[in-house]
């Protein structure tokens, strides 16, 4: 398809994305972010001369949110996204709603380059495929390199295929599929939130052999490790509580572990296409051991990332966008509502979450340029502290995302990755 055909275009808000622009807020931005550290300082002018020069490749990322009567709907803008100097806390609320603003931003600051996307638009995955197409672009016009692979990014020369922004949701739906069940409340952290407008960003940097060599002799995988300790950290912070303390806080300890679905189902979207699954442990039943809940998460994972269970997620969350109640409500009262209706049957039933968006590979052209990626995920008001992992070269990045100074909960988890007699180097934006 060429790319001239989707200028003036409006596009529906897929699936999931569909909730977030009625939940934004200055606490919850929805906005996560991608960070990518050089080698060397980034050139600005550089930089948005390759960002200029991709976009046109993503006519359904170069867009506005517009209000229609019943649903948001983006349109295609003539505007072109500005590159700007990193200046305030990462992940701010984006003032997406307002008209000519994107539902992103790049931002730069010394070698870092900082890509900030609205969830309502996309998943980490589509944005990792961005990513890569704007760093072959910017060192191609810096310093002339010509990739033999693309290792994933989309060559701009090509046509827009309209399946890069289809719903993959409703392609994949079956209506005679039952629906998943919900998770009940779980356990919160009680810590007091920060000031609007901060976001603490906390990074344990790990030889990815190690965590290897360990996930291996523990029999599990290193998502299954990861999750395990996080949820041994979690435990171990609610257990050296005082008395009265811990028995306010024995319950379900819920993780909402988001599973990319392009690993089942043969989709080439680069908007949303997720679910969550929700291991958990009750405290109320005693205290568990590390190897007690690695045997549990590989038989959950086991039994739960499947085609058929993956459905019926699918299944619960394209029928509750079809009710027809639901369609007919004015716009204006799904905001009213939305916000209350994500705290009761989404967030309250976490505790935290953790995101493995997997090992990120680029050509061997530019690799010797690009030191290091980080995920990081969207501020929360209930799930205050988020864990995201990504895997370059020979590290991996654990990284927190928090809404509250408190980091005892993280340093828990890395000391007890350090028992393993894993090294870990911890990076900060806290002062």
């Amino acid at each position: 398809m060429k790319k001239d055909k989707y200028k003036k275009y409006w596009y529906k808000l897929d699936n999931a994305g569909k909730l977030y622009p009625s939940i934004v807020s200055n606490r919850m931005s929805t906005v996560f972010r991608m960070s990518i550290e050089l080698r060397e300082n980034v050139d600005a002018k550089i930089l948005q001369v390759a960002i200029n020069q991709i976009i046109e490749r993503f006519p359904y990322f170069k867009v506005n949110l517009h209000r229609g009567l019943f649903w948001y709907y983006f349109e295609y803008s003539d505007k072109q996204p500005k590159v700007e100097k990193e200046t305030y806390y990462p992940s701010m609320f984006l003032k997406y709603k307002k008209k000519k603003t994107f539902p992103f931003r790049i931002l730069y600051y010394k070698n870092h380059i900082n890509v900030e996307f609205s969830h309502s638009i996309a998943d980490g995955s589509g944005v990792i495929i961005f990513v890569k197409t704007l760093l072959l672009q910017y060192f191609k016009i810096k310093k002339g390199i010509k990739c033999e692979s693309l290792e994933g990014a989309i060559d701009i020369n090509t046509e827009v295929d309209v399946m890069e922004f289809e719903d993959s949701f409703n392609k994949y739906y079956k209506k005679e599929i039952p629906t998943a069940k919900r998770s009940h409340k779980a356990v919160h952290f009680d810590f007091p939130l920060i000031e609007k407008g901060k976001y603490i960003l906390l990074t344990g940097i790990v030889p990815i052999d190690s965590m290897k060599k360990q996930a291996k002799l523990m029999g599990c995988t290193i998502t299954q490790l990861v999750t395990a300790y996080y949820f041994d950290a979690i435990q171990a912070y609610i257990n050296g509580l005082s008395n009265k303390e811990k028995k306010k806080m024995l319950g379900r300890i819920v993780i909402n572990m988001p599973v990319d679905l392009r690993q089942m189902f043969p989709s080439k979207s680069l908007k949303n296409f997720f679910i969550s699954i929700t291991p958990e442990i009750d405290l109320r039943l005693g205290s568990y051991s590390i190897e007690e809940i690695i045997e549990y998460l590989k038989n959950y994972m086991g039994m739960n990332i499947n085609k058929k269970i993956i459905s019926k997620y699918i299944s619960r969350n394209v029928k509750n966008e079809k009710k027809i109640l639901l369609r007919i409500l004015p716009l204006w009262f799904k905001n009213l509502i939305m916000p209350t209706i994500y705290n009761r049957f989404g967030e309250r039933g976490y505790t935290s979450s953790i995101s493995n968006l997997g090992i990120i590979k680029l050509p061997k052209e530019i690799e010797e340029y690009v030191h290091k990626f980080e995920i990081f995920p969207p501020p929360s008001i209930e799930n205050k502290i988020k864990l995201a992992i990504v895997t370059y070269k020979d590290k991996m990045m654990l990284c927190f995302g928090s809404t509250v100074y408190n980091t005892e909960i993280e340093k828990i988890f890395f000391r007890k990755i350090r028992k393993l007699g894993i090294p870990v180097k911890i990076e900060t934006n806290m002062r």
